[in-house]
């Protein structure tokens, strides 16, 4: 029986998440696609050949392979004999598998910047079809540039309906693809239904958006935007078409009432629509070397439509979602800003209780899953539990491409053996 002398614990770092050594058939399918076909598709599309895109690529085709991204090793403490491998993630944003991972992280990074006592709801910015090819082929400046026109937008809006200055709050992340993975831009916004009253130090809640305020207010900060951004005559004659098309204001989506019920957890409500990739790998049913087919739920119909393409389309709606590299595609805004959020908290805790009748919002802490713990939900059986004995695995040893051996169970035993039975050196 193996008895470690001198034990440590162990975390294995953040930035590699772990993940299964060898992946189910169906989470390697759109890992097949691009090993066979992203060589041509660059050819046929140069603006993909950069060392950016060929990174992601490179990644993406190392992800579960421990000799590529290196690897934990469990074994178990007891009887030596139950051992667990597992393979670093590759973390990268063509990769369909680690995406699953990123949803239940940010869930559980959301449900902790919610303010108790606050209503929140589910808006979403969109962007006209007019535009959705300039903002493809000027993504590096546009994207943030959209990302920040949203926060003074409901910032107005909250301020013109109650008559004076108020900061909101939002978690604003940036969606560009649809349903079908075709190109279309808009913001996501889990927003505080009200806002901070800063001279009389009071929460001042809407129970209430006037969707006709938000329509035009929202079409003046996106087009003032667009226009500033880019400011070239094609880009103004557009501009001018869009409000001419679009007299009463562009079209929102507010979603009516709290969000969401008491029974759920508000992160969890707004993950399904925010961070998802362009084609869940759930989704992908079938491919034969040139054609890929996969299904979504319409927006339009409101059923479940199939699609047929060929692959140098299915790479291209993958691709083209990729943000420019740095770019933050979720923000933290107003009293929702992370580095005042706790501050931020103290003071709408106080400015509520001047607030009579204010119902609670439904905020659930969730926690982050483990490896571990996403293991167990896939296959029902835990992974660091000993075949042989039924006792619990350890890390015995942590290993990376770049920086080798990072932790040896092994050599850390031996080091406690030979110093425990060594002579002592005299004074």
């Amino acid at each position: 029986m193996v008895k470690p002398l001198h034990r440590k614990h162990i975390t294995t770092p953040t930035r590699c998440n772990s993940m299964m050594t060898q992946p189910p058939g169906h989470w390697s399918v759109f890992k097949q696609i691009i090993a066979d076909h992203w060589d041509e598709f660059k050819h046929a599309h140069p603006r993909y050949r950069t060392s950016y895109y060929d990174g992601l690529v490179a990644k993406r085709l190392a992800c579960g392979n421990p000799e590529q991204m290196g690897d934990v090793e469990y074994r178990c403490l007891q009887c030596g004999q139950g051992t667990h491998r597992v393979a670093m993630s590759c973390q990268s944003s063509l990769c369909l598998r680690c995406a699953k991972v990123s949803v239940d992280n940010w869930v559980s990074q959301v449900s902790k910047m919610l303010h108790e006592g606050v209503i929140y709801r589910h808006i979403i910015l969109t962007v006209p079809a007019m535009f959705r090819t300039t903002f493809s082929h000027n993504a590096t400046v546009v994207l943030s540039a959209l990302m920040r026109c949203g926060v003074q937008c409901l910032d107005d809006v909250f301020s013109e309906v109650r008559g004076k200055p108020l900061q909101g709050g939002d978690i604003a992340v940036l969606h560009t693809h649809g349903r079908n993975g075709h190109d279309h831009p808009h913001r996501h916004l889990l927003a505080t239904s009200g806002g901070y009253d800063g001279q009389g130090e009071r929460w001042e809640p809407l129970h209430y958006l006037p969707y006709e305020l938000l329509r035009r207010t929202w079409q003046w900060h996106l087009l003032s935007m667009v226009r500033k951004t880019l400011a070239t005559d094609a880009v103004n004659q557009l501009v001018d078409g869009c409000f001419r098309k679009y007299p009463n204001g562009l079209v929102p989506n507010v979603q009516k009432g709290q969000v969401p019920s008491q029974s759920q957890s508000v992160a969890r409500y707004v993950a399904q629509y925010v961070v998802s990739p362009p084609i869940a790998v759930r989704r992908i049913d079938r491919y034969d070397g040139e054609r890929v087919t996969d299904h979504y739920r319409s927006h339009r119909t409101e059923r479940v439509e199939r699609e047929t393409v060929d692959v140098d389309t299915c790479i291209g709606r993958m691709v083209q979602h990729t943000v420019p590299k740095g770019f933050k595609r979720i923000r933290y805004d107003g009293v929702q800003a992370t580095k005042t959020f706790a501050k931020g908290k103290s003071m709408i805790h106080d400015a509520l209780a001047k607030v009579e009748g204010v119902v609670k919002g439904a905020v659930k802490i969730m926690a982050r899953l483990t490896y571990r713990q996403r293991y167990e939900q896939s296959t029902g059986r835990d992974p660091l539990i000993c075949p042989h004995c039924r006792g619990e695995m350890g890390v015995w040893r942590l290993w990376h491409p770049t920086y080798g051996v990072i932790y040896d169970e092994g050599e850390v035993i031996k080091r406690g053996t030979y110093a425990s039975t060594a002579q002592r050196a005299g004074p």
